[in-house]
């Protein structure tokens, strides 16, 4: 069993950044493959970024790419979300996830999500 723990989001004007921080707790967290979701009201859940803390495989989604950039630490069992000139369209509930490296973009790619943490971008 894996928990994660996300934190880091908040309230920002557009144009600003946030990192989001998560920490997966138990072992063998390089086996993993941690990706990042967002749920924004009245729309589905969308794929924002993953990273194989294997080999280091990044994907990102299409509406965030050149804007936001994920990182992992090892020795933190910690994955980042660094987030990069926002928009109030990047308003909505991101959660952590973690899977076995099926996939990246698929939530049914993952066997392990947080809670989530909001973040809201101002206009």
């Amino acid at each position: 069993q894996v928990q994660l723990v996300e934190s880091g989001g908040g309230l920002v004007q557009a144009g600003g950044s946030l990192r989001l921080s998560c920490v997966a707790s138990g072992r063998a967290f390089t086996s993993y493959t941690m990706g990042w979701f967002r749920r924004s009201p009245g729309k589905e859940r969308e794929f924002v970024a993953a990273i194989s803390m294997s080999g280091g495989t990044i994907d990102y989604g299409d509406s965030v790419k050149d804007r936001f950039s994920i990182s992992g630490d090892i020795a933190k069992n910690t994955v980042f979300l660094r987030m990069n000139s926002l928009k109030p369209e990047d308003t909505a509930l991101y959660y952590c996830a973690a899977g076995y490296g099926l996939g990246y973009q698929r939530s049914s790619d993952y066997a392990y999500w947080g809670q989530g943490t909001q973040v809201t971008v101002s206009s």
